[in-house]
């Protein structure tokens, strides 16, 4: 049953240093492996993706498997998804490095086009990664044990 529009569900997720930029990130469901990120040089050592690199892969990934499942509700033949990302990354008005924009190019290899099209009017709207990032996500950070410096 899905859920009401009023509902919150929540994850957390825990990442731990390794070594120096370097982190392992643990998910909250045991069947997850770890997944390790990294910044690369001239800060990291390069050893796994960067956030920049997850967050486009969450993206595409989204839309693929939001495409996917339209394809499939609307009983459309679809062959394997083949989708390619790219991220710019650019500098902003205060010199800080920020993702500029995305490009998604899905290949789905539908076997009826025509009845396909359906989906394109709609699937974007179901992806909750992409539609969040489009909208900007509210962040709230706290660190503990220190107190921020009064401007």
């Amino acid at each position: 049953m899905p859920e009401a529009a009023s509902s919150v569900t929540e994850f957390t997720l825990e990442l731990e240093q390794i070594h120096d930029f370097e982190f392992r990130t643990r998910f909250d469901k045991p069947q997850y492996a770890d997944l390790t990120l990294d910044e690369p040089a001239p800060l990291g050592a390069d050893h796994a993706p960067n956030a920049s690199r997850i967050l486009a892969a969450a993206i595409a990934n989204c839309l693929s498997a939001s495409l996917l499942f339209c394809a499939r509700k609307s009983r459309v033949g679809i062959g394997p998804i083949r989708t390619r990302v790219t991220a710019q990354i650019v500098r902003n008005e205060r010199s800080r490095l920020r993702i500029g924009g995305v490009q998604v190019e899905i290949d789905p290899q539908f076997t009826d086009p025509e009845k396909a099209a359906r989906c394109l009017g709609m699937f974007e709207d179901f992806c909750v990664v992409t539609e969040s990032v489009r909208q900007g996500i509210p962040v709230n950070v706290k660190v503990k044990g220190i107190q921020p410096v009064p401007k």
